[in-house]
């Protein structure tokens, strides 16, 4: 069997994993929703904003952190999308798991260059 192979072999395994299962379910609720859609979109953007600053400052600003703070219980209060944040993130943790193990397979540090 050949690499191509075995990377269908996982596409397909990964499919079926229920991570991913229950990520494709939580989208379901998300999907023709433009409210949930907009509040999404809104909690990502901030999410993005935090990292930006965190990376460019080391910390992320009393006011992104404040504007998180109040967004958290908002989006508890809508179960579609607070399922589908919390499906992602058990997703999130499946991916990184699975990068780390085919990065730990190549043997190369690919971090050369950059801040650690």
């Amino acid at each position: 069997m050949n690499i191509y192979d075995k990377a269908h072999e996982f596409a397909k395994e990964l499919g079926n994993c229920p991570e991913v299962i229950n990520l494709r379910e939580a989208s379901k609720g998300i999907e023709g929703n433009d409210n949930n859609k907009r509040m999404l979109d809104d909690f990502r953007k901030l999410q993005i904003e935090a990292y930006s600053q965190q990376m460019q400052d080391g910390k992320v600003s009393d006011e992104i952190t404040e504007k998180l703070k109040n967004l958290g219980p908002i989006i508890s209060t809508n179960p579609a999308v607070s399922n589908y944040i919390q499906a992602e993130q058990r997703f999130s943790i499946v991916w990184n798991d699975v990068l780390k193990i085919l990065n730990d397979a190549i043997g190369i540090d690919f971090t050369f260059g950059m801040n650690k």
